[in-house]
């Protein structure tokens, strides 16, 4: 008999990815499909990131819209990012920036970074280190604590007169009423 001994060990498992199991998807389901745009919302996330269900992002697309046709501004946001990725959705920077526009007019701080980033690399906008200095400033202004490390990133890059004027229009900055 022969014994092979060998230095290559497993790999460690990987942590499981948490479930969220099958009575609590079949709860937001009902609630998603009876037009509960919070439920829909949730049931694009567990799509888009595979949690609970499989990843599908033409569901979480799909998902998504209903809430974000509602006016639910996470779900806009979250619709917007699938355009600007490409992914459930066909790349569009103009679709992208349509949906972070209408979440950004509710004052959703994620939104206002989307919007920064999309004005920092001139995506469906013309290109304006101003407009992206703003949009970062009034989404940290709103809570987005991550939104500090990209303004920050386009200060660098401006002047001070270039900065005074971004600080400026984020504080006159109102959304368009309806």
């Amino acid at each position: 008999m022969f014994l092979f001994a060998s230095n290559c060990a497993a790999p460690p498992p990987s942590p499981p990815r948490p479930l969220i199991g099958g009575p609590a998807v079949n709860e937001i389901l009902k609630r998603a499909q009876a037009g509960d745009a919070n439920a829909q919302n949730e049931l694009g996330l567990l799509y888009s990131e595979g949690r609970g269900l499989p990843q599908n992002y033409h569901e979480a697309k799909d998902w998504f819209k209903k809430a974000a046709d509602q006016g639910h501004a996470n779900a806009q946001v979250n619709l917007g990012t699938l355009y600007s990725l490409g992914r459930g959705a066909p790349y569009s920077d103009p679709m992208a920036l349509f949906w972070f526009q209408k979440a950004a007019e509710q004052r959703n701080a994620l939104a206002f970074a989307k919007l920064g980033m999309m004005y920092e690399r001139g995506r469906a906008v013309p290109q304006s280190l101003i407009e992206a200095h703003m949009w970062y400033s009034l989404s940290i202004a709103h809570g987005e604590k991550r939104a500090v490390e990209s303004r920050d990133a386009v200060v660098i890059r401006m002047t001070p007169g270039q900065i005074a004027e971004a600080e400026e229009r984020a504080r006159k900055w109102m959304p368009k009423q309806r």
